[in-house]
Order: structure tokens, then C-alpha cells, then sequence
């Protein structure tokens, strides 16, 4: 395959929406020749330095979360029955002409950080309100609307957070890592369940190997499993 058919097959199947490794999967060669031309497309949706056109993060992001003062970042307490230690957060960055760039994280607060993304993806800014709804709509309240530096500390803390305990984020984050940007500063969030590692099965998860990890990172006592 010649580096222009690669160019094309990528950005064929990332404006389908497809993820970098799926698209590697497809055309057959590795994701590494695959990110440079992702990061590409990316950054002709939205130029280097674009400004965000939005940010939203999930209601009850911060639940059972220690945040340093003075950061009063807002949420809404859902009650004991509303998700605890799982984030959706979106960023959207102006593109050319009236196109937005979004990129979406899952995140995992309690233990494994970034468990999927969504993006670099390219949208008409008309289609976005749309598209929020439809990006949060598993969660039982609307989405926040949140300033960006809350959705960088959130992802990137998060990240940072998980590989203390041994665990990668999602491959694709590194296609999303410019369009999010880096936090300015310490984090002031500390992740974990009131501080400590909580493992919380998601569906896809291996549990016996995140449990494996975790006991070779921290130790029987040094984290616990949600029921």
C-alpha cells in the first residue's frame, strides 16, 4: 500500500467514524502508521491553538472525589443510586468554517482512567447540541457545561492516576491528546474512591488481571473491589 492510498483509507473510514485501531485492523498495518495520520486530520478540523467551541463533563463526575480548594468546579449530586467513579467528558474545538472538532473520554476515576474515546471527529457547529445529547445520554441528568481546564485535569489526572496503579489508558487516547490539550498547574483532584484505588467491573475489563495488577502494585490492603 502506497503512503497516498494509506492517506486516503484513513481518512475514508475516520470520517465514517471509525477508531485508529479498527481503521489499522482494516487496512492491515500496524496503528502506528495509522496515529500520525489521525493526529493529521485532527489538527485540519481544528488548528493548532483552536479555540474550544465547548466543553461538557457528566453530572456526579466529582462523587467521592477529595477536590482542593479553591475549586469550586460545579456538579450535581445525583444521590446514592447515581454513578460514582465514572466520567463522560467532551471537548469541542472550533474548526474552518462552521465545522467543530470533538473528541470524548470515558473515564474511569476510581482505578483505570481513560476506558474509551471518542474523536478526533468532525462536525457542523449546528449538529452539536444534538450531538451532546447524544454523547451523555446513558447518564440520568443532562450534561454540565464545565470549563476546560475541569475536563483537562479530569482525563489527564485521571491517566496519571492509573498508571501509578499500573494500567494504560485507551490506545486511541494519543489521537486525542493535542485536541484536549494539557492542564496549566497541579491537579488538584485526587482520584480514587475518597483517595484509595477502587476497582469497579466494567464489561469488557479482564477483572482477574486488574485485580493481578493491583496486587502487585499496591498490595491486598491497598485498594478494594466495589461489590
Amino acid at each position: 500500500m502506497t503512503e497516498r492510498e494509506l492517506a486516503e483509507g484513513v481518512g475514508r473510514m475516520r470520517a465514517q467514524g471509525m477508531p485508529p485501531r479498527a481503521i489499522a485492523r482494516a487496512l492491515g498495518v500496524r496503528p502506528a502508521d495509522v496515529m500520525p495520520l489521525v493526529r493529521e486530520l485532527a489538527q485540519a478540523a481544528a488548528p493548532a491553538g483552536a479555540p474550544p467551541a465547548g466543553c461538557w463533563v457528566s453530572a456526579g463526575w466529582s462523587r467521592r472525589l477529595i477536590i482542593a480548594r479553591p475549586h469550586c468546579w460545579e456538579d450535581v449530586q445525583l444521590g446514592p443510586d447515581g454513578p460514582a467513579g465514572i466520567a463522560l467528558v467532551l471537548v469541542a474545538r472550533a474548526g474552518r468554517r462552521d465545522d467543530v472538532s470533538v473528541c470524548g473520554h470515558l473515564v474511569d476515576t476510581f482505578c483505570l482512567g481513560v476506558k474509551n474515546v471518542l474523536g478526533p471527529e468532525r462536525l457542523r457547529r449546528r449538529d452539536l447540541p444534538g450531538f451532546v445529547r447524544l454523547y451523555f445520554a446513558a447518564f440520568p441528568a443532562p450534561a454540565l457545561v464545565a470549563p476546560l481546564g475541569l475536563a483537562q485535569h479530569l482525563v489527564h489526572g485521571a491517566v496519571a492516576f492509573a498508571a501509578g496503579l499500573g494500567f494504560e489508558p485507551h490506545p486511541d487516547f494519543a489521537a486525542t491528546r493535542d485536541h484536549l490539550g494539557e492542564p496549566v498547574g497541579p491537579c488538584p483532584i485526587t482520584f480514587g474512591r475518597e483517595g484509595r484505588p477502587c476497582y469497579v467491573q466494567g464489561i469488557a475489563d479482564d477483572a482477574r488481571a486488574v485485580v493481578r495488577t493491583l496486587l502487585d502494585r499496591v498490595g491486598r490492603d491497598g485498594f478494594v473491589v466495589a461489590a
